[in-house]
C-alpha cells in the first residue's frame, strides 16, 4: 500500500512539475526560440525588433489562409507555416502592440467575403471555380488599411521584409517626404503642355516615373541652389542636377552627415537634355552632371567621360547610310534583365530595366563602404566616349564599338561611414546670407549612411519603358520595362530607414533534396550524351538508307540481299541504342527510388527505433541504481 501511494504521489508529482515548467515557459520564454534551420529562417533582424519594440499604437494583422491551397500545392503549406511562425514571433515581440489573428475562409462563407472586402485575391483551385486565399490585412487604430494580397513562393525570402514594411508603414502614418533636386523637366513643362494640348500628346506633361513616385511619397521640389535640405526631407532624390555651388554640395553632405537618406542619379550623357536642346533651340552645350567632389570624399568613383555598351541587350534603331535607311543595334540604349539583382528589396521583382547613354559606378580602391550593385551591364559591354554618343551615327557607333571588360555596375546601393567633403561651410557668394535654420557643422556620419547612385537619368524619360497610344480621345501608357518601379521602390527602401534596408534576402524555406538532385543531374547528363547518340545515328541511318533507296533508283524490289541485311543490321542497331536510353532512365528512378526508400527509413523506422533504445536503456540505467539505493 505504501508503495502504491508513493508512486501515486511520485506521478501527481511529476504532472506538477510538468505544468508549472509550462505555465513559467508560456509567461517568461514566450519570446525564446532556439532557430536550428541552417538558414536562420526563423531569426528575426535586429532592425524588425526595433520597429516592433517600437511600436506605440496597436496594430492589428489578418491572415487569410485556405488550407484546401495547402492541401493541394503542399509548397504553399510549408510557406503558410513560415508565415504563422514569424506572425507569432511579430506579436510575442511587441510586448501586446501587435494582434495576430488567423482565418480559414471556407467557400461561400462570411470570413470569404471578410477577404474579398479588404482587397485580397482570390485564385482557382480548380475547375470547379473554388477560390482560395493567402493574404494578410494590417489595419491600425486610424484605420489605415495594408495588405498582401497573396503570398508567393518565390518571394519567400522577402517575407520578413515585407512584413516588417507593412507594419511599419501602418505604425508611422505620415507619408515619406522626398526631396526633388533636378535640372530636367521631371515635373513637366507647361509651356510645352500647352502646345500638346492641340495634339494630344504628353510633350510637357510631368514624367510618369515622378507621377508614380507621387502616388507613394510626397514630393517636395526644391531649388538648386538651396543652402539647407529642409528638416522633413526623408530622401533626397538628385537627377541630372547640374552645376551646383559649393554653398547646395555643402547642403546635400551635412544632409547626409546628419542621417539623410540620398539617391544620386548622376549621367554622363542626358539623352533627354540633349533631344530637348538648348533655350535657344541649339543643341544643348552640356549635357552631363556630376557630383565629383562629394563622390571623391565617400569613397565612389563615376565615370563622365565614357558611356556604356551592351550587344546583348541593345536597341534596334534607324540608322541612315549612303544606301538609304537601316535597322541597326544601338549599343548605348539598351535593357538590362540578367543584370538585375534579385537580393535586394528594391529589385528582387523587376524583370526589366532600360538605360539609355548609362556611365559606369564604381568604389573607390580601400574605401570603407559597403558597395551592392543594383543594375549591371552583360558580359557583351563596352565602353563609348561621350563624344561619339553626341550627334551619333548608329551604324558607326556599332562599327566602333568593342566587347571589353565584362559586366559594369550602373547602379549600387551604399552603406558605410561617410566622412565630410568640408571642413566646414564653405564662404558664400556676394549678396548671399546663411539662413537661421543653418545646421551646425558635421565631420561624418554618425551611424552607416544609406545612399543609391545611378549612372542614368534618362532611367525616369516615358520613352525608354513606357509607350503612349491613343484610346479613343485618352491618352493610355503601356509599360514595356521596370523603370518607374525601379524608382519607386530604391526610394521605398530608402525611406524605410535602418529597419528595411538591414533586411535583405534569405534563403527559401523549402530546402532542396541535395543528394537527390546530384543523382538526377548525372543521370540527366548521361541520359542527355545517349539521347544525342542516338539522334546522330538516326540520321546517319537515315541517309543510309536513302543512299541504298537511291542506288536501286527508289524500288524496293531491286534491294540485293546485301543491301537488305545492311538496313536490317541499322535497324537492329538503332532497336539496341532505344533499349540503352530506357535502360539509363529506368537506372535513374531507380537510383532516386532507392534514395527515397532509405530517407523513409530512417525518418520513419531509424530514428524512432534509436530513440526507444535510448529510452530503454535510460529506463534500465533508473531502474538499477533504485534498486541499488534500496540495498
Amino acid at each position: 500500500m505504501s508503495r502504491t501511494l508513493s508512486t501515486l504521489l511520485g506521478v501527481i508529482g511529476a504532472l506538477a512539475l510538468v505544468i508549472g515548467v509550462n505555465l513559467f515557459a508560456d509567461t517568461r520564454l514566450a519570446t525564446v526560440h532556439a532557430d536550428l534551420t541552417q538558414q536562420h529562417l526563423y531569426t528575426l533582424s535586429n532592425g524588425t525588433r526595433s520597429v516592433l519594440r517600437g511600436l506605440k499604437d496597436p496594430i492589428t494583422l489578418r491572415l487569410f489562409y485556405s488550407r484546401a491551397l495547402g492541401t493541394a500545392v503542399p509548397s504553399y503549406g510549408t510557406l503558410a507555416d513560415h508565415v504563422r511562425e514569424l506572425l507569432r514571433q511579430y506579436a510575442a515581440l511587441s510586448h501586446g502592440k501587435l494582434r495576430v489573428q488567423m482565418y480559414d475562409p471556407e467557400p461561400y462563407s462570411d470570413t470569404e467575403d471578410r477577404a474579398v472586402a479588404y482587397g485580397l485575391q482570390g485564385v482557382p483551385l480548380d475547375q470547379s471555380g473554388e477560390q482560395v486565399y493567402f493574404g494578410l490585412v494590417g489595419t491600425n487604430m486610424l484605420d489605415d488599411q495594408k495588405t498582401i494580397a497573396f503570398f508567393q513562393p518565390d518571394r519567400e525570402r522577402f517575407l520578413e521584409y515585407d512584413l516588417t514594411k507593412l507594419v511599419q508603414e501602418l505604425s508611422n502614418a505620415k507619408r515619406p517626404v522626398v526631396g526633388l533636386m533636378s535640372s530636367l523637366p521631371l515635373e513637366g513643362d507647361p509651356r510645352q503642355a500647352m502646345m500638346a494640348m492641340r495634339t494630344g500628346s504628353r510633350a510637357g506633361a510631368p514624367w510618369l516615373s515622378i507621377q508614380q513616385l507621387r502616388e507613394a511619397d510626397t514630393v517636395k521640389s526644391l531649388p538648386l541652389d538651396t543652402q539647407v535640405i529642409p528638416a522633413d526631407v526623408d530622401v533626397l532624390l538628385l537627377a541630372q542636377a547640374q552645376n551646383l555651388s559649393d554653398a547646395t554640395l555643402y547642403a546635400i553632405d551635412q544632409f547626409v552627415m546628419r542621417g539623410g537618406r540620398l539617391m544620386v542619379m548622376v549621367d554622363p550623357h542626358s539623352e533627354m537634355e540633349a533631344m530637348a536642346g538648348g533655350p535657344n533651340g541649339m543643341p544643348a552645350l552640356e549635357t552631363s552632371s556630376n557630383l565629383r567632389k562629394l563622390f571623391d570624399a565617400w569613397g565612389i568613383t563615376f565615370d563622365p567621360t565614357h558611356v556604356v555598351g551592351d550587344l546583348d541587350g541593345a536597341w534596334r534603331v534607324r540608322s541612315h547610310d549612303g544606301d538609304g535607311i537601316a535597322a541597326v543595334d544601338y549599343v548605348p540604349w539598351f535593357n538590362i534583365r540578367d543584370g538585375i539583382a534579385h537580393d535586394d528589396p528594391a529589385t528582387a521583382d523587376l524583370q526589366q530595366v532600360t538605360v539609355a547613354a548609362a556611365g559606369v559606378v564604381g568604389k573607390k580602391p580601400g574605401a570603407a563602404i559597403e558597395f551592392h550593385p543594383l543594375l549591371t551591364s552583360g558580359p557583351q559591354s563596352g565602353l563609348i566616349s561621350v563624344d561619339q554618343v553626341r550627334n551619333p551615327n548608329p551604324a558607326e557607333v556599332l562599327a566602333d564599338f568593342h566587347v571589353a571588360g565584362g559586366p559594369r555596375v550602373i547602379a549600387a546601393r551604399i552603406r558605410g561611414i561617410l566622412h565630410s567633403a568640408f571642413s566646414g561651410p564653405p564662404p558664400l557668394a556676394a549678396g548671399q546670407k546663411r539662413p537661421a535654420d543653418f545646421p551646425a557643422y558635421r565631420a561624418q556620419t554618425a551611424k552607416p549612411a544609406d545612399l543609391v547612385v545611378v549612372g542614368d537619368t534618362d532611367i525616369l524619360a516615358d520613352r525608354f519603358w513606357v509607350k503612349t497610344q491613343d484610346f479613343f480621345g485618352q491618352t493610355q501608357a503601356e509599360q514595356f520595362s521596370d523603370n518607374g518601379p525601379f524608382l519607386v521602390n530604391v526610394i521605398g527602401t530608402l525611406a524605410g530607414g535602418d529597419a528595411l534596408i538591414g533586411l535583405r534576402s534569405r534563403s527559401d524555406s523549402i530546402r532542396p533534396f541535395d543528394v537527390v538532385l546530384r543523382i538526377q543531374k548525372k543521370a540527366e547528363a548521361e541520359f542527355r550524351a545517349t539521347e544525342k547518340k542516338l539522334q546522330t545515328h538516326l540520321q546517319e541511318t537515315e541517309k543510309e538508307l536513302r543512299d541504298l533507296r537511291a542506288g536501286s533508283g527508289g524500288d524496293q524490289a531491286t534491294i540485293t540481299p546485301q543491301q537488305a541485311a545492311a538496313i536490317e543490321d541499322v535497324r537492329t542497331d538503332v532497336l539496341h541504342t532505344r533499349e540503352q536510353l530506357r535502360q539509363v532512365q529506368l537506372h535513374l528512378r531507380q537510383d532516386i527510388a532507392a534514395l527515397e526508400t532509405e530517407v523513409k527509413v530512417g525518418d520513419i523506422v531509424a530514428v524512432p527505433a534509436v530513440l526507444a533504445v535510448l529510452a530503454i536503456v535510460l529506463g534500465y540505467a533508473l531502474r538499477r541504481r533504485r534498486m541499488r539505493g534500496r540495498a
